[in-house]
């Protein structure tokens, strides 16, 4: 471990409120490597994310796209800055690392030979965020169309793995969310760079699925632990539909047309499902306070 290097690649993208705190919890887990960068990849943001970096002690570098690249792209722009033989920590900036969970994913990359290795999120309530995935499937796709991912969960049914016990073991997984992942460089030098056809969302679905082609582990270890600050696919919409949108065009990258046909399909009756779940709501509860109003 003390002749390893590290690059930690940051994303961002109108990140100065959260940036600090990401930063802060970074400056005291550098000690005991080879060499430790920090890589802050800029999307062109609009609010002070650049001189938040600038100005914080960790004294990043900071490496402006020049446009809002997504995601991949600009994980792919830290790939061409850094040594090829450089582990890399892939890292939203709404994260906050845990003491010494950055050495527990080095020790687990190294003791089990994995790939890649995701630590455990959390929520800023300390509540652990269920980020284990398994495989898109049509069953999968249908069992959470019709029961909602929480009971298709219960029944092992979903592509969410909502298991509390998982959560409390090391262990393989199929994949894992991507806003904190430890990627060793014999993984990186053989799955290349992130698919940047996914501008957000399912490019980690997708290069996890290229290490485990590769013959790498991706594996999770809850004895690190990261807190999600952020978040906010499930209540933005403009988020909610390109991460559907990239959910269909993964399933057909890697499926024949045929199945991604009735993948495609099964995922819009589920949103229009989920839609109109959505109206009921809002109308029950427009009627809840015209009566309120009435009384």
């Amino acid at each position: 471990m003390a002749a390893a290097s590290l690059s930690i690649i940051i994303v961002t993208y109108n990140s100065a409120d959260a940036l600090t705190g990401l930063l802060d919890s970074i400056a005291g887990e550098l000690e005991g490597f080879g060499t430790a960068n920090v890589l802050v990849i800029d999307n062109a943001s609009r609010d002070e994310t650049l001189e938040v970096a600038a100005a914080h002690p960790v004294g990043p570098r900071i490496i402006e796209t020049g446009r809002n690249a997504g995601y991949a792209a600009a994980i792919n722009i830290g790939y061409g800055a850094i040594s090829p033989d450089d582990h890399v920590l892939v890292l939203n900036p709404d994260m906050r690392l845990a003491p010494g969970a950055i050495k527990q994913l080095f020790v687990t990359a190294a003791e089990i030979g994995a790939g890649i290795v995701a630590p455990r999120l959390l929520h800023p309530d300390g509540e652990v965020a269920h980020s284990i995935r398994r495989e898109p499937s049509i069953a999968r796709a249908i069992s959470d169309a019709l029961l909602g991912w929480r009971i298709a969960g219960r029944l092992g049914w979903s592509e969410i793995v909502t298991d509390e016990s998982r959560y409390a073991r090391a262990g393989e997984v199929e994949w894992a969310t991507g806003a904190a992942l430890l990627i060793t460089p014999e993984a990186r030098r053989a799955i290349g760079m992130w698919d940047e056809r996914f501008f957000l969302y399912s490019e980690e679905t997708d290069y996890m699925r290229r290490a485990r082609s590769a013959g790498f582990a991706v594996v999770f270890e809850p004895r690190a632990s990261v807190m999600h600050v952020g978040g906010e696919s499930g209540t933005n919409p403009t988020l909610h539909a390109l991460q559907v949108r990239n959910r269909i065009r993964y399933y057909a990258k890697h499926n024949p047309l045929s199945r991604a046909v009735a993948f495609r399909l099964i995922v819009a009756a589920n949103e229009g499902l989920r839609l109109s779940r959505s109206e009921a709501y809002r109308a029950g509860l427009d009627a809840a306070l015209a009566t309120r109003a009435g009384d």
